[in-house]
């Protein structure tokens, strides 16, 4: 077993002590439900980056299982079971699936004829959405639903009204999706897919199957979206094909770009930093995408390893 090196440990450890106290101090600077959009949406970027910036293949159509895991958990809460354990299990089981499903069919493409066909399955499953009335509810979303709160028989957890409490909810799920992603980084398996993303003709004469680990690292970025799509729905209590939309993924790509793509947390700034700038700048002005563009641009121009590329710059000198 690894010595535990605290100096290594110092960002996972400034990051969890920020996620935990954020109820005791974002209302200084805005409100809870924004702290958990913060979250949701940083296990969106992550999840992502586990394929991007790990194994260096860019998905332009991961909105589509970030819709399907909102729409799993809404239809499975309104047509099934009102529970909420439940929904969150069916919205991510259905983007593992259709993850594993499309997967193999994408592999061998590589560069812009991966990220096209991407944006093509994503576009088939929001036009599904969008013209299936009378089970999504087309463009106007899927309504007629709630979160519910967690029955564990001995006690009963009041995520349906507490916004704190189901900010501490969506933390414990966050923090066990990227413990699992981490580990699986710092095994042999995410060794590999960085070997992948560094030279992938190097590693196939290493005679590692690359179309597997692409495959392998495709699913579980898919599932962690999936999840991630599940608790956005129960945040809002409403999804619509929107969720699905090829805009949503480049949103995720826009996050990982801006926090850092090849850093553990960068896409979790990137995403805190998105979210923020889109609350802000909406009330202000109906123009906030052109501003968020331009912060966008000045990232690529000037810092390409994103802002924790400037954390670890200032850091060592």
């Amino acid at each position: 077993m690894e010595n535990f090196d605290l100096k290594k440990q110092t960002p996972n450890l400034i990051v969890m002590a920020l996620l935990v106290t954020l109820p005791l101090w974002i209302n200084y600077v805005s409100y809870t439900q924004l702290g958990t959009q913060v979250v949701v949406m940083g296990l969106a970027a992550m999840a992502l980056n586990f394929l991007l910036g790990y194994t260096g293949v860019l998905s332009f159509g991961h909105a589509a299982y970030f819709g399907l895991g909102a729409y799993g958990a809404a239809m499975t809460i309104r047509y099934i079971e009102p529970s909420t354990g439940l929904g969150v299990i069916v919205g991510t089981l259905a983007g593992m699936l259709a993850a594993m499903l499309i997967g193999p069919m994408i592999v061998r493409l590589r560069g812009v004829y991966f990220a096209m066909v991407t944006i093509a399955f994503g576009q088939v499953f929001y036009f599904i959405a969008f013209r299936w009335n009378t089970v999504t509810g087309g463009d106007d979303g899927l309504t007629g639903w709630k979160r519910m709160p967690l029955d564990f028989g001995f006690a009963k957890l009041d995520i349906q009204r507490d916004p704190t409490t189901f900010y501490y909810f969506v933390l414990v799920i966050f923090v066990i999706a990227v413990a699992i992603m981490g580990l699986l980084l710092r095994s042999p398996f995410g060794r590999t897919l960085i070997a992948i993303r560094e030279n992938e003709r190097r590693t196939r004469f290493m005679g590692i199957n690359v179309n597997l680990h692409i495959w392998m690292s495709w699913v579980i970025s898919c599932t962690f979206m999936a999840l991630a799509g599940s608790m956005s729905a129960l945040l809002n209590n409403f999804v619509d094909p929107r969720a699905f939309f090829w805009r949503q993924s480049g949103v995720f790509v826009i996050m990982c770009v801006m926090g850092g793509m090849r850093s553990f947390w960068g896409p979790m700034m990137g995403a805190a930093i998105y979210v923020w700038l889109q609350d802000y700048l909406s009330s202000a002005t109906p123009n906030w995408q052109s501003f968020v563009g331009l912060v966008f641009v000045v990232v690529v121009l000037f810092f390409p390893r994103g802002v924790m590329g400037i954390i670890r710059r200032k850091a060592t000198e």
